[in-house]
């Protein structure tokens, strides 16, 4: 019986990710992003999930006008090997802030996943990350179950503070600019 080699597999670092997508290696439409050093395909967008992508948006941009950019499926640079592309982000500054590069933690206040068919990759593997490199808060929309996972004090082990919301309920980001209005997750949801 023939033996078999040990199966390695390639790291790649933030570097080498936006060397190989600028030199053009993956299909311009290709739908990719960095997790833990991994290339990981996301999966098609259905249209409720689109659509609560499109509501999370439309409700952060009023809670947080001004010196904020809410981001839509836009790279962050979060540490050396990961390059996720969350379905929305709220950064620090204009767009123009980040010309030179993506926002890393420091710049990113809240994350957030809209989940149809993903959601225990985002709830377990995504919110691990964006925990593990310090981004404060983190929702989940879990279309399907029509609920709000909520994540809050982020630590190397994951986050602290966990809730699910239901529809009836309301959230305010803890980031929110003074005098926001809370959110009702029904308003959230497709």
């Amino acid at each position: 019986m023939m033996e078999m080699p040990a199966v390695r597999r390639h790291r790649w670092s933030r570097r080498e990710y936006e060397r190989a997508v600028a030199a053009g290696v993956f299909p311009p439409d290709a739908r990719l992003e960095l997790v833990d050093g991994e290339i990981v395909e996301m999966t098609p967008q259905g249209s409720r999930h689109a659509v609560a992508v499109q509501l999370v948006e439309e409700a952060l941009r009023r809670l947080f006008p001004g010196k904020f950019s809410i981001r839509v499926q836009m790279p962050l640079a979060l540490g050396q090997d990961s390059e996720p592309e969350p379905d929305v982000a709220v950064v620090r500054g204009a767009p123009r802030d980040h010309v030179a590069c993506h926002p890393g933690p420091g710049d990113t206040l809240l994350v957030v996943e809209a989940a149809e068919a993903t959601l225990a990759w985002d709830r377990d593997v995504k919110a691990a990350l964006y925990a593990r490199a310090g981004v404060p808060e983190c929702w989940i929309v879990d279309v399907t179950g029509r609920a709000l996972h909520v994540m809050r004090e982020p630590a190397p082990g994951g986050y602290g503070d966990r809730r699910v919301l239901g529809p009836g309920e309301r959230i305010l980001p803890g980031a929110a600019p003074p005098g926001g209005e809370p959110v009702r997750v029904a308003d959230l949801l497709p």
